[in-house]
C-alpha cells in the first residue's frame, strides 16, 4: 500500500504544472495553510509554485485546507567488532519514516484567527498520533500570536522548524533529549524594529499522559533570538538565539536515549530509567546565512535533579555547513524564528536542474556523568540533497560515528537515502 501511495504522489509531484512564484499571493500572518507541520507558527510560509493542487473549501465560517507528506528511508550499516559487541541488531532495509495528514483553516473573523489539526504515522514507534493541533489568534497588543493546543515546545531552531525542511535526514543526536510536542499555551512575539523575536510556553500532560512523547507532568519553556541582519529570502542573515526549559518529570523518573541520526537504527545512547524529580535545560543557537551558504551550530546542557545519582549533567550539539550549489537561498520566518525549506530556482518540471545542496555536519552527545553511564557518541555526516521540485526531494548521506559505551569504543559507518514527497 505504501509503495503505491509513494509512486502516485511522486508522479503527481513531478508532473504538476509549474506556475511563477511571483504570480502567487503570500499568505497573511496567522494563515494556517498546512505546510507540513508549520500551519500554527504564525504563517508567513510562501505558496510553492509546484505544490499539488490541494483540496480547498470555503465552509462559510472558515476556510478548509488539506496537506500531506511522506518520508521513505533506506539505511545500511558497517560495524567493527567493538560496535557489534555494543549494538548487535542493526539490519539494513527500507522503512516509512513519517507519513502525515494536515488540516487547517482561517475563521471569518476581523482579528486573524486560525486553526489546524494533524495526524502522523511515526516509523520509529510504528504508531499514529496527533501532531500539532489547536487554535492561533493574532494579538497585536502582545506583539504577536497566541497558540492554544498541541504544539512544539519551542526550544531549538532545528526542533521548531519543520522536519521536512531540514538539511539533514535527522536532527543532531542530542536533539532526542529535547522534547518536541506538548499540550498547552504558547506566545510567539516579534519586534521588527528591535530585531527581537521570542516564544514562551507552558505545557501539561492532561491529554497526552501515556503517549511516547509525553515524559513530563508539566514544563515551562522560553526562547529568544536576536536577528540584527535579516533578509527574508536573499542576502545575509544572522540569527543568535538562547533557550531554556524546566519541567517536572513524569512518575519521578528520567530516561534519555538517542538513535545515531538514523531512523531505523537501535538506540545507541541510553541512560536507562533512574529516579529524578525535575530537569532543566539551557541552549544556544547561531545561524549565519550569506546567500546560498548556511553555517549553523546549536549546543545544549541538561541538569537533572536526581539526588541518588548526584544530579547528573548531560550535554551535546552540532556544527554544520550547507551550500546550495545551484545558488538558491533558504528563506527565514521572522515570526517563528526558523528557516524554511528550499525552493528550486528552476525545477525539473521546467527542464531545469532542480536545487542541489551539499551538507557537512559534526555532532556530539554525552549521556555519561557519574553513576549514569549512557555513553558518548560523535558522528560526522557528509550528504547531498536534490530538490527536484518544491514537492519532491532525494537525499543521500554517508555517516561515520564512534560510540564510547560498555568500556568499548565502537565505530559504525552509515549509508542512508531518503525520498521525501509533500503537498
Amino acid at each position: 500500500m505504501w509503495s503505491r501511495f509513494t509512486l502516485g504522489v511522486l508522479v503527481l509531484s513531478l508532473s504538476h504544472r509549474a506556475t511563477v512564484l511571483g504570480q502567487q499571493p503570500t499568505p497573511p500572518p496567522g494563515d494556517t495553510t498546512p505546510r507540513i507541520e508549520h500551519a500554527g507558527d504564525a504563517g508567513e510560509d510562501p505558496v510553492r509554485r509546484n505544490r499539488l493542487r490541494r483540496p480547498e473549501f470555503d465552509l462559510g465560517f472558515t476556510t478548509f485546507h488539506v496537506g500531506a507528506g511522506i518520508l521513505v528511508d533506506f539505511a545500511s550499516y558497517t560495524q567493527n567488532d567493538e560496535s557489534r559487541a555494543q549494538i548487535n541488531n542493526m539490519e539494513p532495509g527500507f522503512k516509512v519514516r513519517d507519513s502525515r495528514l494536515l488540516f487547517g483553516g482561517r475563521f471569518k473573523t476581523k482579528r486573524p484567527f486560525t486553526w489546524q489539526a494533524g495526524v502522523m504515522y511515526d516509523g520509529k514507534t510504528n504508531s499514529w498520533f496527533v501532531r500539532q493541533t489547536g487554535l492561533m489568534v493574532a494579538i497585536p497588543e502582545l506583539w504577536g500570536n497566541v497558540f492554544i493546543g498541541r504544539a512544539k515546545e519551542g526550544v531549538s531552531l532545528s526542533k521548531v522548524m519543520t522536519g521536512y525542511d531540514g538539511w539533514t535526514m535527522e536532527r543532531f543526536t542530542f536533539s532526542d533529549a529535547i522534547p518536541l510536542l506538548a499540550d498547552g499555551v504558547k506566545w510567539l512575539g516579534y519586534l521588527p524594529n528591535k530585531h527581537l523575536l521570542w516564544n514562551v510556553g507552558w505545557f501539561t500532560d492532561w491529554l497526552s499522559e501515556g503517549q511516547s512523547f509525553s515524559t513530563y507532568d508539566n514544563q515551562f519553556t522560553v526562547r529568544a533570538a536576536w536577528v540584527p541582519m535579516v533578509s527574508d529570502s536573499v542576502g545575509t542573515l544572522l540569527h543568535i538565539g538562547i533557550s531554556a526549559r524546566k519541567g517536572k518529570l513524569n512518575e519521578g523518573q528520567m530516561q534519555l536515549r538517542s538513535r545515531p541520526e538514523a531512523s531505523d537504527a537501535p538506540y545507541f545512547l541510553d541512560t536507562g530509567k533512574f529516579p529524578a524529580s525535575h530537569a532543566a535545560m539551557v541552549g544556544v543557537e547561531v545561524y549565519y546565512r550569506p546567500g546560498p551558504w548556511l553555517f549553523s551550530s546549536e549546543y545544549y546542557a541538561q541538569q537533572v535533579n536526581a539526588r541518588d545519582t548526584s544530579d547528573p549533567l548531560f550535554h551535546g550539539g552540532d556544527v554544520a555547513v550547507q551550500w546550495l550549489i545551484t545558488g538558491e537561498t533558504r528563506s527565514y520566518n521572522t515570526a517563528g524564528g526558523y528557516l524554511r525549506g528550499v525552493f528550486p530556482a528552476k525545477t525539473i518540471v521546467e527542464r531545469g536542474p532542480g536545487a542541489w545542496e551539499a551538507v557537512l555536519r559534526y555532532s556530539y552527545s554525552d549521556y555519561t556523568d557519574g553513576a549514569i553511564q549512557g555513553g558518548t557518541f560523535w558522528r560526522i555526516t557528509p550528504m547531498v540533497n536534490w530538490y527536484l521540485t518544491d514537492n519532491a526531494r532525494l537525499e543521500i548521506a554517508y555517516g561515520y560515528g564512534t560510540l564510547d559505551r560498555f568500556d568499548l569504543k565502537g565505530a559504525t559507518q552509515f549509508f542512508q537515502s531518503r525520498l521525501q514527497l509533500e503537498f
